[in-house]
């Protein structure tokens, strides 16, 4: 990177963790520390729940997501409106109407305390690990520019965000991922706009479109009903509800956000807003991602695009890589001469639908062959794990090849330290509802005596230091993930079902108690345990699937716990 580019980048994130220290002070209670006061307005509410949402790993790995596997995954999000409105209507008046820190302390007043206890445990860990997997994106920033052991750079980049998110809390949080989101969805759309401005000068935009949709990557909306199909318009609309209406109804990073909020109205606004705009937000970043497949047609794609790999794979094994490189290198070159014959052809007056559909084909042929050798790149980086300690896939590293080589000075810096904010605001938010779960429903519920306002922020604290120290420890072993996005969504996926079931049980099935519902929910999550192992469905059905069982083993396991007891009484 260029001195500029280092100024942007240190001066941004310095500000940033300088701002969050600022405006987090002056911390006396739980209440502050947890739940900022219960006074931020709708916006900041929106601005939170999205930057939590939205890690390091939605503006990373989602364009390297498009890149490989097309535009498809924006299904995902097809449930999540509907989510939002039976969460404004359900959840948030319950929440509010109770006065709770957390979403597990509901469940102890409506069923029992070995309830709430279960459900807080699924929670920790689903969130803890994800929350380590979401540490690991930026640090492969560090890592490829440094060239530094990735290990290493996890332990920077975890240590960097505790500092603000210790000392201010909730307050600290909510301040600074209104500046953090602001800077990130400006950035993202310059960087969107360079990736077609930097096309050839004869290569439109429509141009890009027409190579990516002809490539595949288009594909936004596939019909096609398969339970083992991961991303269709089925599964996002019936999964992705369920698993949003868990996500943002019952865990604890996403309720502790609008817990902050001012009063129902600004919570239900800021819900229903995300609900609106999160859909054409992931658009937009997966299209950036499509749009690289077509720069990078044209500009001929390196072989792998962790570059770090790729030189340890050279001299580890230099007579197995030489070869497929010279063979990338003829693949690529001619992806690159038909792609520019297709556009030729394309903007040309005698334009014919035969000699279209023949480069098409061989297009087609080409990019598959390219496929084929990157796999087999993969499976050399994987044979030599050991020595060369590199992910064997490369789709988190695709849009930071782009900025590193392509964007101007300057842009590099600030593109940097976008994925840093990102990161930090949902981490920092993630690392906070750990805190306050683990405070609220296991601390204080096992101490005798009540805590002092101040013994309540002095154990936030330490709670917030413990979880991110085990945050940084599970990103050591994020580097054997594909794509991190896809990672994060499916561990959701393994927990979030029950979750969600205990809490739909609680709302809707009154007649079932807190012993139906604890053994239930243990048995639905073993199954889906099975279900997951097993491969049977794809991983957002593992949300509707969850959820339903909870439901409908509680109503049967309540009517046989109400005969014992009728046997009992006779």
């Amino acid at each position: 990177m260029s001195s500029l580019d280092w100024v942007i980048m240190l001066s941004t994130l310095l500000l940033t963790i300088v701002f969050g220290v600022w405006k987090g002070r002056g911390q006396i209670s739980s209440d502050t520390y947890l739940r900022a006061g219960r006074q931020m307005p709708w916006h900041v509410v929106l601005l939170g729940i999205m930057a939590t949402q939205a890690s390091a790993i939605t503006f990373l790995s989602g364009p390297g997501q498009a890149y490989g596997d097309g535009m498809r995954f924006v299904q995902y999000y097809f449930g999540l409106p509907l989510a939002m409105i039976v969460i404004s209507m359900v959840f948030v008046p319950i929440f509010q109407r109770l006065n709770v820190f957390t979403a597990y302390e509901y469940l102890d007043k409506r069923f029992d305390r070995q309830t709430r206890l279960f459900t807080g445990v699924l929670f920790l860990f689903s969130r803890g690990v994800s929350t380590g997997i979401s540490v690991y994106a930026p640090a492969i920033i560090l890592s490829t520019i440094f060239h530094w052991n990735i290990y290493l750079t996890n332990l920077l980049v975890g240590g960097l965000l505790i500092i603000y998110t210790y000392t201010g809390g909730a307050k600290a949080i909510a301040h600074t991922q209104k500046i953090q989101f602001g800077i990130i969805l400006l950035s993202m759309a310059v960087a969107g706009y360079l990736v077609v401005a930097s096309l050839p000068e004869h290569i439109r935009f429509g141009d890009a479109l027409y190579l990516a949709g002809k490539s595949g990557k288009l594909n936004v909306i596939t019909t096609t009903f398969n339970l083992n199909d991961k991303y269709n318009l089925w599964s996002g609309l019936i999964g992705g509800f369920f698993l949003a209406l868990s996500y943002f109804g019952t865990d604890q990073s996403q309720v502790g956000r609008y817990l902050t909020a001012k009063d129902m109205r600004e919570s239900r606004l800021g819900l229903l807003l995300n609900g609106m705009v999160k859909i054409p937000m992931q658009f937009l970043i997966l299209l950036i991602g499509a749009l690289l497949f077509s720069f990078y047609t044209i500009y001929k794609a390196p072989l792998f695009f962790n570059e770090s790999a790729v030189e340890k794979v050279a001299a580890i094994v230099p007579e197995a890589y030489q070869p497929l490189y010279i063979e990338n290198q003829q693949a690529a070159k001619s992806n690159q001469q038909t792609a520019l014959k297709l556009i030729a052809l394309r903007q040309s007056p005698s334009y014919d639908k035969a000699t279209e559909a023949n480069l098409l084909q061989r297009l087609k042929e080409g990019q598959h062959k390219v496929e084929q050798q990157r796999d087999t790149l993969s499976k050399l980086i994987r044979k030599h794990q050991a020595a060369i300690a590199e992910p064997e896939s490369d789709s988190n590293y695709i849009f930071l090849h782009f900025v590193r080589h392509y964007l101007p000075a300057g842009m590099v810096g600030l593109l940097f330290a976008v994925i840093f904010l990102a990161s930090w605001g949902s981490i920092s938010a993630a690392i906070n509802s750990l805190a306050s779960s683990t405070l609220v429903d296991f601390h204080q519920v096992f101490r005798a005596q009540p805590l002092s306002g101040r013994e309540q922020v002095r154990y936030g604290r330490i709670y917030t230091l413990v979880w991110g120290l085990f945050s940084i420890a599970v990103a050591m072993f994020a580097t054997k993930m594909g794509s991190l996005i896809e990672a994060v969504n499916e561990l959701g996926s393994l927990f979030y079902g029950a979750i969600l079931g205990i809490f739909l049980t609680a709302f809707f099935l009154k007649q079932v108690k807190g012993k139906a519902v604890f053994y239930a929910s243990i048995t639905a999550e073993i199954l889906v345990l099975l279900i997951y192992i097993f491969k049977l469905v794809a991983f957002l059905w593992l949300n509707v699937i969850g959820a339903l069982l909870v439901m409908l083993l509680s109503l049967p396991l309540q009517t046989l716990l109400d005969r014992q007891q009728q046997k009992q009484t006779l």
